[in-house]
């Protein structure tokens, strides 16, 4: 019970002469620096409130502003024109007939340069709020820009000159615009046309043509009264509907997971790796809570909403029975740990200080060699996050809600984050194909119960020091987990280090207190496996990256995923419902919209590429028509101008009025059989990846959204390179992750193929 006497700061009895103190220095030198550490906090976030909150503007603006008002007074010259004399007049006369008439006149300067800074400031962000309003950049041919798209990006690198914020953008984004019904319908129309044969087509026509005439109208109105009121229209609806109300478990289903750098090892130290990855991520957590971060840029100048990255610690996915929440704490100054059966609270400060990485390798190794064993019910506890919400909602109410278990489950859930320790060693061998997809298994599940699914994300670590993420999808989309990542990478490999021999940097404190095991008291065990149904085929596509796709003269993007519909049509002889994630970041509070890639023009190319009777200049044209409409189709989602979150948020306010579509029921039943995203890589520059070609992590999965269907992930990682992450189950007798991975490989090969023969001509 050591652990618990360090934990208490003073104890009493209760003597003959009175009440005995007995104080521990020690402990209450820990509360004082970590209350001058929370003070800290608070100031800070003050005054970045205060800098983000006049951001163009900023307290230096503010004197130049009030010196040109006071210098021009002394001058003679009234550029106020008469203002000032006006506030003058107006202001009390507090301190009598002694107060000097220059104290007042010097007040009423202030408070006019104050006020002409403050509305120069407002001027200045509705200019820029209208400013990223245009998205006619997005629509215009590769290197052929527009004069009205230069003057744009002129007037909005003026705009934005001063160095921003994580969070000075916020305000001047633009929110996401509700599109036209009668738009979304017929795009609706056009995406599932190569669906459906002549009659049902014509039998959807008519539902939409009912429901846009009769009842949409109403729906919209409803909906435009909402996106004038909300920050944003649909990204509570989301957040709520399809992540926090889904009773179906995490795990497979809604998490996701994120490779470790795959062919270079820093090191094979488990306890070093985690020192200097645990110390880079509180580092990242620092510079988050100090808005030290720079927004997300497309093209340099166009800032990405930061919202998301909030909530990225200290988060955690609260079970309910009918809707789960999500709870986040302002700060948390401990992780929780897995490792053989048991749990451990691990401190990240000594007092105000973040501990070394040294330190933490230190204090990583003691759990590593604890071996004390795990108690009744503990080893399978976190299966309860593996399983269905509502069971693990009841089992937290019966077993967790007083006592050692509340105690041990507060420790976990008020974490930073949560790190499992596992004893298996996994890594990516190019010899072993195998082996890559044995590592995103790992990391997708682990084996059910050695993963916290409800934390904001789990970093796993493998014996052999390889590491991963597997994250919780409702707070956040994969772009925002994939910056931090990239942050911790680059921090390892580049600015911690490690000895020769794979150690951190530095010298350890023994003093410092060990790792506290959490202690449990549970009755019985609840769990459920799902990972065995899940077929997971990663594979490293090496005979071509974005450099020759480049020289296709096509987008990247579109040719991988018209490579799909090409390798999913050989692999079940008919095409299906396509969902590709895009973001809607421009816009504030933004998160994803759907593109559907599977169009009439892709449908075209793939039956001519069937047919094997086309000339490869015809196949050639059919795939740049199909190509063109997959970019404009992804520009329309990145625009505001998609098909599937309007419908969803008019489907959410049809079931608020109690009004029944038959429409809007059955677009939102269609099963997604195939669900594609390509993965962020490179959003924050922290080395020269030319320099260091082979600093590069593979990415990461997720499972398949339709039980009889594929998901698909995808890096095109650099001029020569693609990683491929596909999913299926093995319950299904239609689909196979393999073949379809196999097939994949062959239509990026045949579509390429095309393109060769007029260069060789040439």
């Amino acid at each position: 019970m050591a652990e618990a006497h360090q934990a208490v700061a003073f104890q009493f009895t209760v003597t003959p002469e009175g009440v005995d103190f007995r104080l521990s220095r020690e402990a209450l030198k820990h509360i004082y620096l970590s209350g001058i550490n929370s003070w800290k906090k608070r100031l800070i976030r003050i005054k970045n409130g205060i800098l983000r909150g006049v951001y163009p503007g900023s307290p230096t603006s503010w004197l130049v502003v009030v010196m040109a008002t006071v210098g021009s007074s002394y001058c003679n010259v009234d550029i106020s024109l008469g203002l000032v004399g006006c506030i003058q007049r107006c202001l009390p006369r507090g301190c009598g007939p002694y107060q000097p008439p220059q104290t007042q006149a010097l007040l009423s300067m202030a408070i006019f340069s104050t006020g002409v800074w403050a509305t120069g400031i407002f001027f200045f962000r509705q200019t820029l709020k209208l400013l990223l309003s245009y998205h006619g950049w997005m629509f215009e041919m590769h290197g052929k820009t527009s004069h009205l798209t230069r003057i744009w990006a002129i007037c909005i690198r003026l705009l934005s000159s001063r160095r921003p914020m994580l969070y000075s953008f916020q305000t001047s984004l633009p929110k996401l615009p509700v599109p036209r019904v009668s738009a979304t319908v017929q795009r609706y129309l056009e995406s599932v046309r190569p669906l459906l044969d002549d009659e049902e087509y014509y039998r959807m026509e008519m539902l939409a043509k009912e429901f846009k005439e009769k009842t949409a109208p109403r729906l919209q109105k409803y909906l435009v009264l909402k996106s004038w009121w909300a920050t944003n229209y649909v990204s509570d609806w989301w957040e709520e509907y399809i992540y926090l109300r889904g009773r179906s478990p995490l795990m497979v289903n809604s998490n996701y997971y994120v490779m470790d750098l795959v062919l270079v090892r820093n090191t094979d130290v488990q306890a070093a790796r985690l020192g200097n990855v645990i110390h880079a991520m509180i580092m990242y957590r620092r510079k988050l809570d100090r808005e030290e971060i720079k927004p997300v840029m497309a093209l340099g100048i166009v800032p990405m909403c930061s919202y998301q990255m909030e909530r990225m610690f200290n988060t955690t996915r609260i079970p309910g029975k009918e809707t789960d929440t999500l709870q986040h704490l302002s700060d948390s100054r401990h992780v929780a740990v897995y490792h053989k059966g048991r749990f451990f609270k691990l401190w990240l400060y000594e007092g105000s200080r973040l501990l070394q990485p040294r330190d933490l390798e230190m204090q990583f190794q003691r759990i590593l060699d604890d071996p004390s064993p795990p108690q009744p019910g503990e080893e399978k506890l976190a299966a309860l996050t593996a399983g269905g919400r509502v069971e693990w909602a009841q089992a937290r109410q019966a077993f967790f809600s007083s006592g050692k278990n509340k105690a041990a489950l507060e420790a976990i859930e008020r974490a930073a984050f949560f790190v499992a320790l596992d004893e298996e060693s996994y890594w990516y061998d190019p010899e072993d194909e195998a082996s890559l997809s044995l590592y995103g298994k790992a990391l997708l599940h682990g084996n059910c119960y050695n993963r916290w699914f409800d934390k904001s994300f789990t970093l796993i670590s493998f014996k052999n020091g390889q590491l991963g993420l597997n994250a919780e999808h409702a707070w956040a989309d994969a772009p925002i987990i994939g910056h931090l990542w990239e942050f911790v990478l680059g921090t390892d490999s580049f600015h911690l280090g490690y000895t020769e021999t794979g150690h951190c940097l530095g010298k350890p404190n023994p003093a410092l207190a060990p790792p506290m095991r959490l202690q449990w008291d549970i009755p019985k065990q609840v769990a459920k496996a799902l990972a065995d149904d899940v077929e997971l085929y990663c594979f490293q596509f090496l005979p071509f990256g974005k450099g020759l796709i480049k020289r296709c003269r096509t987008s990247p993007d579109a040719f991988v995923q018209i490579a799909l519909q090409l390798a999913h049509f050989r692999d079940r002889g008919k095409f299906c419902l396509t969902y590709e994630a895009s973001m809607t970041r421009m816009f504030r509070e933004g998160r994803t919209e759907t593109v559907r890639s599977c169009t009439s023009e892709s449908t075209a190319f793939v039956q001519a590429m069937m047919e094997g009777s086309h000339m490869k200049a015809d196949l050639r044209d059919l795939f740049q028509k199909a190509s063109k409409k997959h970019q404009n189709m992804y520009r329309l989602a990145m625009t505001g101008a998609g098909i599937d979150r309007h419908l969803f948020c008019l489907y959410v306010v049809s079931k608020y009025l109690g009004v029944s579509s038959p429409f809007l029921a059955e677009v939102l039943s269609e099963p997604w059989c195939l669900s594609t995203s390509q993965i962020p890589q490179s959003q924050i520059r922290m080395f020269d990846p030319e320099q260091h070609p082979n600093h590069l992590g593979a990415g990461g999965g997720f499972g398949p959204v339709a039980d009889d269907g594929y998901g698909v992930s995808y890096m095109i990682a650099g001029e020569n390179m693609i990683f491929f992450h596909v999913s299926s189950k093995f319950s299904s007798s239609e689909t196979n992750a393999q073949r379809f991975g196999n097939h994949i490989r062959q239509a990026l090969l045949d579509i390429a193929d095309l393109f060769q023969v007029p260069k060789a001509d040439s």
